[in-house]
């Protein structure tokens, strides 16, 4: 709707409490940016073999009504929200996957993308295996109940051996929830603890709604199983996968993580405020005011203005009701188009030299809307400045984004984007200072995933070898 990347999935778990499905909504509540599409919840009951579960499309305050959660009983439980990478948005793919295996009944919730998961999915194919999904979890799961190994712990690392990508997953059995990240650390997975349970969650700011303290993130390659021991939940280690470096999503704190969360061991809030400080250091602008794009360019919008000195305005109302159900009128009528979403106010804009704030520049559709809108308002002078490189490539990780033809920066220089979208000027924030804003010691080069900006693909680089990225991929 705003011509962003598209959210990637939230998954949310808990073990050894009452109110075990009622935290999980909370939860995934908490979670909701994280995916829209659709939601689930899977549960069990200590000493029983049956996981119930609940899914549907939708919105989580919708799907989950008090009658839907009564029907999920059981201490221990795992939640997922979607936005569709690998597989349409449809029921079929909504998670948890809940399968019966031969090492018993699981529940599977995933946040991430798997490179070979087509790979995967063929040669299980061949083999016979059914699929129920066009989802790449699936082929985990098929994985992990086709593996000859004793166990459902040494059949589950065995899976995760043949899996390369992006993954953060949740994985409910009737005594344990099993938790783990790929050895790259694409996506964020973080412990928790409420009285006696332990808790899970792609983001901090879950936790602050029930109430949980953050104990430690889950780390790059680390399986772990979440057991109940005496009256308490404890934490085990099942096993440690390694990886040449780490490769943490940047976009988790440019664009997809809650402000209010702290990822990566930042908050991401003031990474933003660093983003927005370091861009006007990188690119000043004479100006009266800065302005926000909401919601997305708040936090960097504050760091510009402060870094800068220019008033900080919210020169943009954004109509929060415009839901991702919003049907353009016809034809005739569509010029009306991001002011459904967007309006200026005019007092502020109108006269005014305004430097505009925004994380990123997928097609630059929306952008040039605004920027010609904020000058019908009056706006004197437009200067669009963007809190991120610009954005080169797709991701396969995990974020539905377009394909490359259709990223304006791609194909085109910043200065043909500025004549598009109709800016007085134009600055992106550079790789570097971007990099410099999450630096924690160790250099952020070695700990980042940037490959959206700067085309460099993490996963499989070491065996590329001439291959192109297609056929890397597909490895």
């Amino acid at each position: 709707m705003f011509d962003k990347f598209k959210e990637e999935c939230g998954v949310f778990g808990i073990l050894n409490h009452p109110d075990a499905a009622n935290l999980v909504y909370l939860g995934l509540y908490a979670l909701q940016h994280r995916g829209q599409e659709s939601a689930g919840i899977a549960s069990v009951e200590a000493g029983w073999p049956t996981i119930h579960s609940e899914k549907d499309m939708g919105y989580v305050a919708d799907i989950f009504t008090q009658e839907r959660l009564t029907k999920l009983p059981g201490d221990t439980a795992i939640g997922h929200v979607r936005y569709s990478t690998a597989g349409g948005s449809m029921l079929c793919n909504a998670q948890p996957i809940v399968a019966s295996t031969n090492k018993g009944p699981v529940a599977l919730a995933h946040n991430g993308n798997l490179v070979n998961g087509e790979d995967l999915r063929q040669r299980l194919e061949a083999e016979g295996a059914i699929f129920n999904t066009m989802s790449d979890t699936e082929a985990i799961v098929h994985l992990i109940a086709r593996s000859k190994e004793p166990t459902l712990e040494k059949a589950m690392v065995e899976t995760l051996s043949l899996c390369r990508g992006a993954y953060s997953i949740a994985l409910l059995t009737p005594r344990r929830i099993y938790v783990t990240r790929d050895p790259y650390g694409f996506r964020p997975l973080v412990l928790g603890r409420l009285d006696k349970a332990i808790v899970v969650s792609s983001e901090t700011c879950a936790f602050d709604l029930i109430g949980a303290d953050l104990i430690r993130q889950v780390k790059p390659g680390e399986v772990l199983a979440i057991e109940q021991e005496g009256s308490e939940a404890v934490i085990r280690v099942v096993h440690q996968f390694d990886a040449p470096r780490e490769a943490r999503c940047i976009f988790e704190h440019v664009y997809f993580a809650r402000p209010d969360s702290v990822v990566f061991g930042n908050n991401v809030a003031e990474v933003r405020r660093r983003f927005g400080a370091q861009l006007a250091r990188e690119h000043p602008a004479e100006a009266d005011v800065v302005i926000p794009v909401p919601d997305s360019g708040v936090f960097a919008a504050t760091g510009y203005a402060l870094e800068s000195g220019i008033p900080f305005q919210f020169g943009l109302v954004r109509n929060h009701y415009v839901g991702r159900t919003f049907i353009e009128p016809k034809q005739s009528i569509r010029h009306f188009g991001v002011k459904v979403k967007l309006n200026p106010v005019r007092d502020i804009v109108a006269g005014k030299r305004i430097v505009l704030i925004d994380d990123s520049i997928v097609r630059g559709t929306t952008s040039k809307k605004i920027v010609r809108m904020l000058k019908q308002f009056g706006a004197k002078e437009v200067h669009m400045r963007i809190s991120s490189p610009p954005t080169t490539g797709p991701c396969f990780y995990g974020i539905d984004t377009p394909e490359r033809r259709d990223l304006i920066a791609s194909s085109h220089s910043v200065e043909e984007i500025r004549e598009y979208i109709e800016a007085d000027s134009l600055g992106y924030l550079s790789e570097q200072g971007m990099l410099d804003c999450v630096r924690n010691g160790d250099d952020p080069a070695r700990l980042y995933c940037t490959a959206c900006f700067s085309g460099r693909y993490p996963v499989l680089a070491e065996e590329l070898k001439g291959k192109t990225l297609e056929e890397a991929v597909t490895t």
